[in-house]
């Protein structure tokens, strides 16, 4: 997959949240801003 660029669709993905539900991306999300940290943990 290539770099998003101002102006793409954002791919749909699917994130298991911690509790064991899920979110989808972007199709649950409803306000116009959005931000994903994504976070790898400590080594």
């Amino acid at each position: 997959m290539t770099m998003l660029v101002p102006g793409d669709k954002f791919p749909d993905i699917e994130i298991s949240l911690p509790e064991g539900e899920s979110v989808v991306l972007p199709a649950d999300v409803h306000d116009f801003w959005v931000y994903v940290l994504f976070y790898r943990g400590g080594w």
